[in-house]
């Protein structure tokens, strides 16, 4: 049995469809959007409790944002039928990258 460290082969996938990548830029926009507005934050002299209430909102949509690409690559791996790519090694490689966030 391998380690969530070890990999037998690549499971990675490109996302392709138009959709998934149009939310994903969206969401990955409005992160950007918050990143500003707390830099303004910062600027304005506003409080530490209000800051880091923000920063906080700000990591969880960059989580979401990374938790969609490792389960779109899931199931691209699983769901492509591709015989280089092992559906278990797939679970194992989004475990390992969940693991990193």
């Amino acid at each position: 049995m391998l380690a969530l460290n070890e990999r037998r082969a690549p499971v990675s996938t490109t996302i392709t469809d138009p959709a998934i990548i149009k939310d994903l830029v969206a969401r990955l926009r409005r992160i950007e959007g918050q990143a500003r507005g707390i830099q303004r934050m910062l600027e304005e002299g506003r409080s530490c409790e209000d800051i880091v209430t923000q920063l906080s909102a700000l990591r969880n949509a960059v989580e979401k944002v990374a938790t969609h690409v490792i389960l779109e690559n899931l199931e691209a791996c699983i769901l492509s039928g591709q015989p280089d790519i092992d559906p278990k090694d797939a679970v194992r490689e989004a475990k390992r990258l969940m693991l990193r966030l």
